[in-house]
């Protein structure tokens, strides 16, 4: 068997399923290949079943402060975890639904083939033993977990992200091995959810935090509530029914390991090589992030495949981007829009801009709040975290910044869109700021901020951002 298109579409996830819009909209023909199961990454192992566990997991936990707020009877709360993985698991499949039926479920036979494609030649894919032959191709294939290969001799009892959620119960206790936005994200719910966690981190950062200030803060918060353990790797080995992990002096027995380590793209099989595809290291097309083209030929690459920003909404982008230019006879490139990272621990953790590492110190100036005294967040019971804001420091203009604090999500919104607007820090003083919120914190740290760079209000101007606060 075999068939022609204009274009064919690796993979069903949010970069695959956004560049189809793209293609469907122009009426040229495709065809769309996935392998493993339909649904997003986001909607069946990420995003959104994570966003379950830590809601789960945060309230469970304020149960603690309530008698702060004269609340009694908090300790007498419990948790059912068998429970609550089984609402976890409900949420998860009704958020897969909801993606699958209005896209994959509604595509015609013919044009959906589950199986794993591999190129034969650069405009011709195998799949299920039908040859495919597209005058443009877009891989969006996703990505996997990482687990190293030593562990695979423990597999009933390493976990990685893809089997956390069937779990229908929790352990009493777990590893959880890598500390990056998911480790922190898991480590933090269990933890408070009654497991008993250690944290393990090859590195000396947790949330791939780059600003040192912020990097103690968050090591500190986190810190508290289970332990940390850093600069070792670590190592398994079976004693009785559970696992023994040690990393350098240090030495655990757990029920489980979850092996947070991050993924990696799937890419191996598609035999890119085999077809003289210009490829890094790491085995990943080289490509043009504002075009998504590898190279200069016909082929593109979106989404955590390509391992460039592995987050839902840069991979609707990408495909988006790719759909566009794999349906036209012209490549287009397009803005890409201000990054953003959050992680929904608590408080939450969100970096925007331009990172610590790309600012050159000299032509930076740094406007700092700490959580502590911010009137708002102390009324939570939730003060603690720090935010920092980056500015040129000749124009005032806001370049990122990176916080951890309550409502994060929301203030790093804020943050994200002045950037992206080119705001100054007289800009982001002349808006209106109420008086109790968490965006206080923001207003000091731009008054802090205000005092450190040249910029100064427009000429003839006077402008009630030019006065310090009294406050």
């Amino acid at each position: 068997m075999s068939r022609e298109v204009a274009v064919a579409i690796l993979g069903s996830g949010t970069a695959g399923l956004n560049a189809l819009g793209q293609v469907k909209k122009t009426g040229k023909s495709y065809v769309m290949i996935n392998g493993g199961e339909f649904g997003t990454t986001c909607a069946r192992v990420g995003c959104m079943p994570s966003k379950a566990l830590i809601q789960i997991a945060e309230d469970f936990h304020r149960r603690r402060i309530l008698n702060r707020h004269a609340i009694a009877g908090g300790d007498a709360l419990t948790l059912d975890r068998a429970a609550a993985m089984k609402h976890i698991r409900e949420l998860r499949d009704t958020f897969v639904e909801r993606v699958t039926s209005n896209s994959t479920d509604k595509m015609p036979e013919q044009l959906l083939i589950h199986g794993y494609a591999r190129f034969v030649d650069s405009h011709t894919l195998a799949v299920n033993g039908e040859i495919i032959k597209a005058e443009n191709i877009i891989i969006a294939t996703g990505s996997r977990p990482i687990v190293p290969e030593a562990w695979k001799d423990f597999a009933d009892k390493v976990i990685t992200t893809d089997e956390f959620f069937e779990l229908e119960d929790l352990p009493e206790s777990v590893a959880v091995i890598g500390l990056g936005v998911i480790g922190i994200e898991i480590g933090q719910s269990l933890s408070r959810m009654g497991v008993a966690v250690t944290g393990i981190e090859l590195s000396d950062t947790i949330s791939g935090i780059q600003d040192p200030a912020l990097q103690q803060v968050a090591i500190d918060v986190i810190g508290k509530e289970f332990p940390l353990w850093f600069g070792k790797p670590a190592e398994l080995r079976a004693e009785g029914k559970q696992l023994r992990v040690t990393a350098g002096e240090h030495s655990v027995l757990v029920d489980r390991v979850i092996a947070t380590l991050g993924r990696t793209p799937n890419i191996t099989d598609l035999n890119l090589a085999g077809i003289g595809i210009d490829c890094d290291e790491r085995g990943i097309p080289r490509f043009n992030p504002d075009t998504m083209q590898v190279g200069d030929t016909h082929i593109y690459i979106a989404g955590d495949v390509n391992n460039r920003c592995p987050i839902l909404h840069e991979a609707g982008d990408d495909g988006k981007i790719s759909g566009y230019n794999a349906a036209r006879d012209t490549v287009t490139a397009f803005r890409r829009k201000t990054p953003l990272a959050i992680t929904f621990c608590d408080p939450g953790i969100a970096s925007i801009g331009a990172s610590w590492d790309e600012l050159d110190p000299e032509e930076t100036a740094v406007g700092e709040m700490k959580m502590a005294p911010v009137g708002r967040a102390l009324i939570m019971a939730k003060n603690k975290g720090i935010l920092r804001v980056y500015a040129n420091k000749a124009t005032g203009v806001i370049l990122g910044a990176a916080l951890m604090a309550p409502r994060a999500e929301n203030l790093a919104h804020l943050l994200c869109w002045a950037i992206e607007n080119k705001q100054t820090v007289y800009d982001l003083l002349r808006m209106p700021f109420y008086h109790p919120v968490i965006e206080e914190a923001l207003q000091a740290a731009l008054y802090e901020l205000k005092d450190k760079v040249d910029a100064k209000p427009p000429a003839g101007l006077i402008e009630l951002a030019s006065l310090a606060s009294d406050q």
